[in-house]
């Protein structure tokens, strides 16, 4: 079975930075695709970045050129670099896989094997 687990959510300041990981295992194919999505309590799942095999990478609008993702594929993790964080950044983090092919994009309802999430919080 798919596991997924994501860490390194912290409380940190606007214009800061943080780097969120994701340990996935119980995989036996490599996923198609990769990525990560937050979400504010009250409001709906929104995709941030995803990588899929080819290496292509998808950003949403709100994170380009401050985020990047990546994968260590040795070690079966995902990345997420979060540069000149805004409080709209604010939110509860969650990696997620789609092992068939198909869809990369940021519409989370085509990702299976959710994380438990980890939490980002960016004061002013």
């Amino acid at each position: 079975q798919v596991q997924v687990v994501e860490s390194g959510g912290d409380s940190v300041q606007a214009g800061g930075s943080l780097r969120l990981s994701c340990a996935a295992s119980g995989y036996t194919m490599r996923p198609y695709c990769m990525g990560w999505f937050r979400q504010v309590l009250g409001k709906e799942r929104e995709g941030v970045a995803t990588v899929r095999t080819d290496g292509t990478l998808t950003y949403a609008d709100a994170v380009k050129d401050r985020f990047t993702i990546s994968q260590d594929e040795n070690k079966n993790t995902l990345y997420l670099q979060m540069n000149s964080l805004k409080t709209e950044d604010t939110a509860m983090y969650y990696c997620a896989t789609r092992l068939s092919g198909g869809y990369c994009g940021m519409d989370w309802n085509g990702f299976g094997s959710w994380g438990q999430g980890t939490q980002v919080t960016v004061s002013s």
